[in-house]
């Protein structure tokens, strides 16, 4: 996998991650503690994609 198909694949990944977390929130009953995982999950990739676009 090369780095551009490895950076698409992590957004792929972070922007699915973000439609999880909108539909958790909208839920009747929102559970917290799935939604800070997901957040912290969501914040790993962010955080990787940017260490990946700067090589």
């Amino acid at each position: 996998m090369s780095l551009d198909e490895r950076i698409d694949a992590l957004k792929a990944k972070h922007q699915a991650l973000e439609t999880e977390i909108e539909e958790e929130i909208h839920r009747p009953s929102p559970d917290d503690t799935h939604i800070a995982s997901l957040k912290k999950q969501k914040l790993k990739i962010k955080d990787e994609i940017a260490v990946l676009s700067h090589q």
